[in-house]
């Protein structure tokens, strides 16, 4: 068949889609697949299946419906098909009829489902989502048995074609929202997309801004959650890590344990994150502004102790500082890009071996060491925005070494400032606190018993207030 040629021709290597032919009925038949990603043992049933049978007059209708019964397969246009081969379906020709018949034969390697080494529970689901678009796809449905449950879905990228999934439970979200998402999404021009994050920066309002407006999780039972409470999912195949939106900031200080704990331990942990963020981002900005201009704030036995050990070294509190933070970061980055079997070494050698010689030969002090290693300890309370909080913790040492006191408090007032003025989709990031929604602190900080949580955020707009009752 001519068009069949054409198709092959379309490719830059017509030999590495294979072809088969046969007859239905009266009529020629011909099979296109390709070998690395099809399945040749589904391939050989349907081959058998449809050999010699069929009426005069075969249709394709008649051969999805009469001989294809069992198998997942549906009718589409002849320019689609390409993809579908690129896929790993096989797609049949019938000589005569315009349209082609494709059959799911896909056959690749997948990763088996295992618990997310970011998302780690002691209580709780484990199962975590894989790079595979329908097993990630499964995994929602599996959690949300419900007519409900809608999932747009299409293609990005002019030479990946990446599958890409909008998931949201219809009467629960806010009306427009999924609209505006998939229009961002589909206005994107561009050859591949190999991961959910080439995504975010359409779905933020500030793509430049330091801080994430963009919800990320890996686990479906996470997922589950936040489309119950009126949010909207994005899958893309290829990567474990499912986008959501609206986002607000308070979020990353949840634990998907949290709801698997009792509340007043899973309002403690709460506060306790909060605090080591808090933690990591404004001492060494702290220790530096005491230290240079603030000696009457510090207890005097402890600035005698601080005092003795900045003896002789040649740096001032501020370089010292940044020095030391230097050093952390790129011990951080080798022992992550390091093999496993020597990245635990290398933290090891670099913290301890190379720290306590720095400090014998007077090129730092001990303090400022104990400073920077408790406030790199304090970011990984809340893993998904430790690239904010080390960025925020280099900016606030400096304005601590260059304002002081002073300087931190007008620094941080910008900061509310800002994040008081961000947004994700509609939603304030700073909700339920600015704007202050006193029904949405139950599950704030502060989370409330289960079955207090009658009504869905606020700030997300739902137009079904009530989940409980």
């Amino acid at each position: 068949m001519e068009r069949v040629d054409a198709l092959l021709n379309s490719f830059e290597n017509p030999k590495t889609i294979f072809q088969r032919n046969f007859s239905l009925g009266k009529r020629r038949a011909v099979v296109l697949f390709h070998p690395d990603l099809s399945d040749t043992y589904t391939l050989r049933s349907i081959l058998r299946a449809c050999a010699g049978k069929g009426s005069k007059d075969a249709s394709l209708y008649d051969l999805l419906t009469d001989i294809l019964v069992v198998s997942e397969a549906e009718i589409v246009k002849e320019s689609e098909a390409v993809n579908h081969i690129l896929e790993g379906d096989a797609v049949i020709f019938l000589n005569g009829i315009p349209d082609c018949i494709t059959v799911n034969t896909k056959n690749w390697e997948k990763r088996s489902i295992t618990e997310p080494p970011t998302e780690t529970v002691v209580r709780g689901p484990r199962e975590g989502f894989t790079e595979d678009f329908k097993t990630n796809i499964t995994l929602i449905e599996k959690r949300l048995r419900t007519r409900k449950l809608a999932i747009e879905k299409f293609h990005i990228g002019r030479e990946s074609h990446t599958a890409v999934g909008v998931c949201y439970i219809g009467g629960i979200v806010r009306p427009g929202l999924v609209r505006e998402v998939v229009e961002r999404i589909k206005s994107i021009n561009i050859d591949s997309i190999s991961d959910s994050h080439y995504l975010v920066p359409v779905l933020e309002e500030r793509p430049y801004s330091l801080f994430p407006q963009v919800g990320t999780a890996e686990k479906p039972d996470a997922i589950a959650s936040k489309l119950l409470e009126g949010r909207v999912a994005v899958v893309v195949d290829g990567s474990p890590i499912v986008l959501t939106v609206p986002f607000m900031l308070i979020e990353d200080f949840h634990s998907g344990e949290d709801y698997y704990e009792r509340n007043s331990f899973a309002t403690f942990l709460r506060v306790l994150r909060l605090i080591a963020v808090a933690f990591a981002v404004f001492l060494p900005g702290l220790y530096v502004a005491d230290l240079t201009y603030h000696y009457e704030m510090v207890p005097l036995k402890l600035l005698i102790t601080v005092i003795n050990s900045l003896k002789g070294i040649p740096l001032t509190p501020m370089w010292e500082i940044l020095f030391i933070m230097l050093l952390f970061e790129i011990i951080r980055e080798a022992s992550i890009r390091m093999p496993k079997s020597l990245g635990t070494a290398m933290s090891i050698v670099g913290a301890l071996v190379l720290g306590d010689t720095a400090v014998k030969a007077g090129i730092i002090s001990s303090p400022g060491v104990m400073i920077i290693a408790l406030s790199s300890i304090a970011l990984y309370t809340v893993p998904a925005i430790v690239g904010t909080t080390s960025l925020l913790r280099i900016l606030f040492t400096l304005v601590g070494g260059l304002g002081g006191v002073y300087g931190l408090l007008l620094a941080s007032i910008a900061l509310v400032h800002y994040l008081a003025s961000l947004n994700s989709l509609g939603t304030p990031s700073l909700a339920p606190f600015a704007p202050f929604i006193s029904g949405d602190l139950k599950d704030g900080v502060v989370r409330a018993p289960l079955f207090s949580l009658k009504t869905r955020p606020e700030a997300i707009g739902s137009p079904n207030k009530r989940r409980i009752g």
